[in-house]
């Protein structure tokens, strides 16, 4: 029996994300086989996604913030914490696993984010890994499912990884303000404005609905 182009696409998409998921557990050797070719067929893709969504990019600053803010070792836990556990929720998204409320995920993201910035919250480090873990599903979702057709998956994730390490470390650069009081208040402030990105983007998503 002939299968159908839908069954095709699938098992072909499950294919390049079950490559991408040995990639993770052996690096080198998945690096020793990704080529110039594997690079122009999805990386730039990858690199831009996250770059062109506002509510991607204000999310991913709001977490190298929060980590100035809570210093060592959250200053590199929670940007590595997310990249990493970003990823798995990228092959979830490649596979057509189905997760609800996504782009509700992604907004809330922002105001829960906004919300640690604004009050400078202060929980335990592994509640803080928790909650940035819990949220970089939904965003690697989103990257996953939204891969090009033509794209390789693991240049694809090589670039989404590496812009959203960039975006943390610009938040990380943001926040080393917060050692004099001004600069404190400021990044307070940027919370309450990144927070109410999240507002806006989930009022926009029930509106759109």
């Amino acid at each position: 029996m002939i299968a159908g182009p839908d069954r095709r696409y699938s098992m072909c998409s499950a294919a390049r994300w079950a490559a991408f998921a040995l990639w993770l557990l052996a690096p080198s050797f998945a690096f020793a086989h990704v080529g110039q070719g594997d690079i122009s067929g999805g990386f730039l893709a990858g690199l831009e996604h996250p770059v062109f969504g506002l509510d991607h990019v204000v999310a991913m600053v709001a977490v190298g913030i929060w980590g100035a803010q809570l210093r060592a070792p959250a200053i590199w836990v929670l940007p590595v914490t997310f990249p990493l556990v970003m990823s798995f929720g990228g092959i979830l998204g490649g596979l057509g696993v189905p997760i609800p409320g996504i782009e509700i995920g992604i907004a809330v993201s922002a105001i829960v984010l906004g919300a640690m910035v604004a009050l400078a919250a202060r929980p335990p480090l592994w509640v803080a890994a928790v909650i940035v873990g819990v949220f970089a599903i939904f965003h690697g979702y989103a990257h996953g499912a939204e891969l090009p057709e033509s794209a390789n998956a693991i240049s694809y994730a090589m670039g989404f990884v590496i812009a959203t390490g960039s975006l943390h470390a610009l938040g990380i650069l943001i926040g080393v303000i917060n050692k004099w009081s001004w600069g404190g208040k400021c990044l307070r402030a940027g919370g309450v404005l990144i927070g109410l990105c999240g507002v806006y983007f989930l009022v926009s998503h029930f509106m759109a609905g």
